[in-house]
C-alpha cells in the first residue's frame, strides 16, 4: 500500500491534504504523542478548574474574573480544535484530511484565536477602568456591557473567520502532492499549496493580522501607559504593588499570545520559514492555554483561594 510520501493525488477526485510528519522515528513518535497529551490534559484541567471556580463562588462574580472565565473557556476551545488532530497523525502513515474538514478546522481557528486576542484587549480595557477611574467602575463594567463586548469580539472573530477560509478555499488546490508543512490547517501553509496568484489573498490575510493583532496591542499598549501613569502617582507602596499585581499576570500573556503570532502573521511571505512557523504555532497552541491558568492562579490570592475551596468541597 503506497504511502501518502509517494502516492499521485488524483486531481479529478476529492482534494485531500496530508499534514507534515514530526519525525518517522517511532522512539520520537511515542515521546512526542506522550508529551503533547500530557500538555494538552494539563490545559483542559487548569482552564476547566478556573471556569468552574468563578462559576461557582459569587466572590468571582466580577468583570475581571467573568473575561477571564471566558479566556479559559475559550483556551479550551481553541486547543481541542488543533490537538485530538494533530495527536492522531503523529503515529503512522500521514492521514488524509478532506478539503472541507481543513475548511472546517481553519475557520475555528481563526474565530477563536480572534476572539482570544480581542479579549485580551478588553481584560486591558477593565484594568485601566479599575484602575484608573476606581470610583465609577462598578457604573461602567456593567453585567450587560461586559457581555456586550465579549459578545462583540466573538461577533467579529465570526466574521473575519468565514471571509478569510472562503477566500482562501476559493482557490484551486492542484499537483501531486498536497501536504501541509503543519500540524493544522493553518492560512499561510495551506495558501503555498495553491496552483493560482495569491497575491490578493496574502494581503488580505494582512489586513485581518493587522485587525486581529495590531490593533489589539495598540489598544492595550495605551490602556497600560494610562494603568502605568496612574500607579506611579499611588502614594503608598503597597498600593502600587496591589495595582501591579492585577496587571503583570494579564501582560505576560499579551506579550506572549501577540508575540508569537505577530512573528507568524505579520510577517512578509518570503521571510517566514516554514520550519520556524511550525514552532512558534506550537508555542501558542500548547504554552500560552497551559500557562493562562498557572499565571493567573499563581499571582491572584482570590482565584488561589477559590480552587482550594473547591478541592477541599470535593473531598
Amino acid at each position: 500500500m503506497p504511502s501518502y510520501n509517494t502516492l499521485q493525488l488524483n486531481q479529478s477526485g476529492p482534494i485531500e491534504f496530508v499534514f507534515q510528519v514530526f519525525s518517522t522515528s517511532l522512539t520520537i513518535q511515542a515521546l512526542l504523542f506522550c508529551f503533547f497529551l500530557l500538555l494538552y490534559v494539563m490545559i483542559l484541567c487548569g482552564n476547566t478548574a478556573i471556569v468552574w471556580a468563578v462559576f461557582t463562588h459569587s466572590s468571582l462574580h466580577t468583570p475581571m474574573y467573568f473575561f477571564l472565565s471566558n479566556l479559559s473557556f475559550l483556551e479550551i476551545c481553541y486547543t481541542t480544535t488543533l490537538v485530538p488532530l494533530m495527536l492522531s497523525n503523529i503515529f503512522g502513515a500521514q492521514k488524509p484530511i478532506p478539503l472541507a474538514g481543513c475548511g472546517v478546522q481553519m475557520f475555528f481557528f481563526i474565530a477563536l484565536g480572534g476572539t482570544d486576542c480581542f479579549l485580551l484587549a478588553v481584560m486591558a480595557y477593565d484594568r485601566y477602568v479599575a484602575i484608573c477611574h476606581p470610583l465609577h467602575y462598578t457604573l461602567i463594567m456593567t453585567q450587560r456591557l461586559c457581555i456586550q463586548m465579549v459578545a462583540g469580539s466573538l461577533s467579529l472573530a465570526l466574521f473575519l473567520a468565514l471571509q478569510l477560509t472562503a477566500l482562501v478555499f476559493t482557490l484551486p488546490f492542484c499537483g501531486y502532492h498536497r501536504e501541509i508543512k503543519h500540524f493544522f490547517c493553518d492560512v499561510p501553509p495551506v495558501l503555498r499549496l495553491a496552483c493560482a496568484d495569491t497575491h490578493i489573498h496574502q494581503a488580505v490575510l494582512y489586513v485581518v493580522s493587522i485587525i486581529v493583532l495590531t490593533i489589539p496591542f495598540l489598544l492595550i499598549c495605551i490602556s497600560y501607559v494610562f494603568i502605568a501613569n496612574t500607579i506611579l502617582h499611588i502614594r503608598s507602596a503597597e498600593g502600587r504593588k496591589r495595582a501591579f499585581s492585577t496587571c503583570s499576570s494579564h501582560l505576560t500573556v499579551v506579550l506572549l499570545q501577540y508575540g508569537c503570532c505577530s512573528l507568524v502573521y505579520l510577517r512578509p511571505p518570503s521571510n517566514t520559514q516554514e520550519d520556524e512557523g511550525r514552532q512558534l504555532a506550537l508555542v501558542y497552541t500548547f504554552v500560552t492555554p497551559l500557562l493562562n491558568p498557572l499565571i493567573y492562579t499563581l499571582r491572584n490570592k482570590d482565584v488561589k483561594n477559590a480552587l482550594k475551596k473547591v478541592m477541599t468541597s470535593t473531598r
